[in-house]
Formats: structure tokens, C-alpha cells, sequence
């Protein structure tokens, strides 16, 4: 079926799905595959469930007029997403980034929902599937998208903005992260700039961290509008406050000052707030609403969370983690003033290829020069640098972890969680 008639076919049924266990009525069904899946073996499942078409790139044991044969489901989900990407001619603001981007993301996308109908990526579907499936989740009422771009190969970004066709770009920062994908750090900030590439091509705009050297001369001869800490001249510009722990800066609109108390842990997110002031004013979003919603967002998914549980002060940053996020977390922890003995929790840091152990290594010397009371590794990566190290504490996985836990619990401390996802520190929050 070509795309257009498959995008008639949307209109009569905009829900789309790509899990046959979800199956919205009248919704399409795209049978994708994987190397741990094939969605073709449950296209009549999904029809049965509730999906008014199945979309399959197999042939099926038996005939059904609901279910489309095409030649790849992903490519068509792509072509569709982009189909309908044009009909809406709603402008389109790329995000993507080492660290922040998801955070950055959901404080544009508050702020501007002050003034307009959002539509953004929900959590972090960021990729090849995910970006599609935002892109169709809009529709006409929509007024603005907000999309996460995610990499962790060379030609991501520029498959991604092929799809989506931004016409806004911000690249949070670049850092070493997904090494393993990308081989180096010169090609990972080359991927990341794919964004750049895109949107010099179509005469865009992009907003830019003027601190960062990188993306300043990057973006150098571009529609740029820049952003920072301690400048005035820049379009939108702060200066922090308070970050012990949760954030607070001051910035000012014309000879309006304005103190946003936020409640994202640690000054490393002032750059994702103020990029999200920069935005936001560019799109004519008042002050007073921007700060506003600011203050009103709450971090979720583990990130950048304070939590008071019974026992603990904790600070969850377990959703990601790359040497980049790891040091910045650290120092921030470091900083903090607190009566509690501090501890910290550390989950190793994953996809950095050939450079896994040397990073590990800078993080356990980084570790040597901190005067925490307790520093727990989870990880063989951190288990090999740390070595015998008599002042760490060294577990394989997090299953490990909530067992000591369980025989010693740890009370009256001020603990920072920080690992990447797969580690899965977030199980042990109920143990703490």
C-alpha cells in the first residue's frame, strides 16, 4: 500500500500501535520486528484485541482484508509519520543532546503548553520508532511539537530529522556517552550536529548554548538564537542562585527580575532551564508564565529527584548516566551542604566501548579525592578499577545491593543514586 492511501486509511483511525498487548479500539496495529520479536506472528491477535488493520511486511497463514501487506512496516511508519508531519505545517522543535535532553524537553514543552496545544515525546522515545510514533500522535488541534532526538550511531540525528523535519533545533551539550556506537568522541559530536546540518539546510533556527565552544562554533553562520549564565546580552541569560539541593536562579525580562525556585536537583540543570527561558520567550510565552512553569514542574522517571523516604535523604539520578552526567552529579553531591553522613550509590556506566574501563578509572579517582562517608559501586566495570580499595564497597548487580541492604539496612544518610538505566537502581529506592 503506498503512503498515501495508508494515510487516508490514519485519518478514518489516528491510533497507533506497535505492541500487540496494547490495542486501543479502531487503532492501527505496525507488526514490527527486532532481533527478539516479530510482530507479524500477532497481527490477527491484534485485529482480535481491538486494532480495526493490522500493517505486516509477511505473509499470513490466512487471508484477512484487514491486514495490509507492505514491503518493511518500520519503513512504512517512518514515510507516514513524515506523510502526516507535512500535513499538519506545525513547527517542529528538535531536542537531542549528551545529557538533559529529556529534562529540557519536558520544561519547553510545559512552558510553551502556557500559550499553545503541545504535543512532545512522551518519556523517552526518542529513536527511530519512537520519533514516528510522536510525530503520529499529533493532530490538528496541535499547535507546536516538541521532539527528543536520541543517538547512538553515526546517522541517528540525520534519519531522525529526515522524519521529522525540525523546523527549531537545540543541542542540550555534547559529552562522552553511547562511546561504544560511535567510536569516538569527534564522531559522536559530529551525529549530534546532524541537528545543525539539517536545519542550516532548511533556513531554521536553533538555540545555543553559548558556553559551549563546541556548539558555538558549530552553529557559527546560522539563524541562532543564544542562551547562558551570567551574560545579558544574550537572549536569555541566569544566574544560579541556590542548588542545595533543588535549583533556583534569577533571570530578567527587559528590567523585570524573576527568582524561579524549581524543583530539579542540582545546578548541572540550570542549563536545560534556561534553555527552555531562551525557547519559550523566542515563541512569546510571557515571564511571568515561563517561571511559573518552571516552578511547577516535578522531575519524574528518576531523574533529578529528591525523595525523603523514612529512613534517608536520597537523590535519584538512575535514569541515565555517562562520564559526563557521573562527574557533574558528583561534584553537585560534593557540594551540598547537609548535618547527615553522605553516601553514595553508584551504578556503572554502560556503552562506552574501549574507553569503559580508562572512564570507570577517572570516576574511582575522582571518588578518592570525596569525603563521603560510604561509596557503594554496582558493576563489574567499577569492580575491576576499584580493585581491593578497602573503602568501597563493591557489588556485582543491583539484586546484590538490595540483599545488603536487607541484612545491614542504611539509615540517617544523604544518599546520591546514580547509574545508567540497565543497572536498575531505581529497585533498591524501597530498600533505602
Amino acid at each position: 500500500m503506498e503512503t498515501a492511501a495508508l494515510y487516508n486509511l490514519f485519518l478514518q483511525y489516528p491510533a497507533v500501535t506497535t505492541d500487540s498487548r496494547i490495542c486501543p479500539k479502531d487503532s492501527i496495529f505496525f507488526a514490527l520486528k527486532g532481533e527478539r520479536f516479530n510482530g507479524n506472528l500477532f497481527a490477527e491477535k491484534a485485529i482480535e484485541a481491538g486494532c480495526a488493520y493490522a500493517v505486516t511486511d509477511e505473509e499470513q497463514e490466512r487471508e484477512n482484508n484487514r491486514i495490509i501487506r507492505v514491503e518493511d512496516v518500520l519503513k512504512s511508519l517512518q514515510e507516514l509519520a513524515n506523510y502526516h508531519r507535512k500535513k499538519l505545517k506545525i513547527p517542529i522543535i528538535g531536542v537531542t543532546g549528551t545529557n538533559g535532553k529529556t529534562t529540557t524537553k519536558e520544561l519547553i514543552a510545559v512552558a510553551l503548553s502556557k500559550e499553545f496545544k503541545v504535543a512532545y515525546t512522551q518519556g523517552n522515545l526518542n529513536n527511530h520508532i519512537g520519533v514516528p510514533l510522536t510525530l503520529l500522535s499529533m493532530n490538528k488541534s496541535h499547535e507546536i511539537g516538541v521532539v527528543e532526538m536520541g543517538a547512538s550511531r553515526p546517522g541517528d540525528i540525520k534519519e531522525l530529522c529526515g522524519i521529522a523535519e525540525p523546523n527549531y533545533g537545540i543541542i542540550t551539550n555534547v559529552g562522552k556517552a553511547h562511546l561504544e556506537g560511535f567510536g569516538n568522541f569527534e564522531t559522536l559530536v559530529a551525529t549530534k550536529c546532524e541537528l545543525y546540518d539539517f536545519i542550516r539546510k532548511h533556513r531554521g533556527k536553533v538555540f545555543v548554548n553559548k558556553e559551549s565552544q563546541i556548539l558555538y562554533e558549530r552553529s557559527e553562520s546560522m539563524n541562532r538564537i543564544l542562551y547562558g549564565r551570567n551574560d545579558p546580552s544574550l537572549f536569555a541569560s541566569g544566574t544560579i542562585a541556590n542548588a542545595s539541593p533543588f535549583l533556583e536562579f534569577d533571570w530578567s525580562f527587559f528590567d523585570n527580575a524573576y527568582r524561579v525556585k524549581t524543583s530539579l536537583v542540582g545546578e548541572f540543570n540550570f542549563d536545560n532551564a534556561i534553555a527552555a527561558v531562551a525557547v519559550c520567550k523566542f515563541f512569546g510565552i510571557d515571564a511571568e508564565r515561563i517561571s511559573a512553569a518552571l516552578e511547577e514542574y516535578e522531575p519524574t522517571n528518576h531523574r533529578s529527584q529528591f525523595k525523603r523516604t523514612g529512613k534517608n535523604d536520597l537523590i535519584i539520578d538512575a535514569y541515565n548516566a555517562n562520564p559526563t552526567s557521573m562527574k557533574a552529579s558528583l561534584e553537585f553531591f560534593s557540594s551540598v551542604p547537609s548535618s547527615l553522613p553522605k553516601m553514595v550509590i553508584l551504578g556503572e556506566m554502560k556503552e562506552l566501548g574501549e574507553s569503559s574501563d580508562e572512564e570507570h578509572g577517572k570516576i574511582i579517582r575522582f571518588l578518592n579525592e570525596q569525603p563521603y562517608d560510604e561509596v557503594w559501586l554496582v558493576g563489574s566495570v567499577f569492580g575491576r578499577q576499584a580493585g581491593a580499595n578497602g573503602a568501597f564497597r563493591l557489588f556485582d548487580d543491583v539484586e546484590e545491593l538490595i540483599e545488603a541492604l536487607g541484612k545491614k539496612p542504611v539509615s540517617n544518610h544523604y544518599i546520591l543514586l546514580k547509574g545508567s538505566h540497565s543497572v536498575h537502581l531505581e529497585k533498591a529506592i524501597d530498600s533505602l
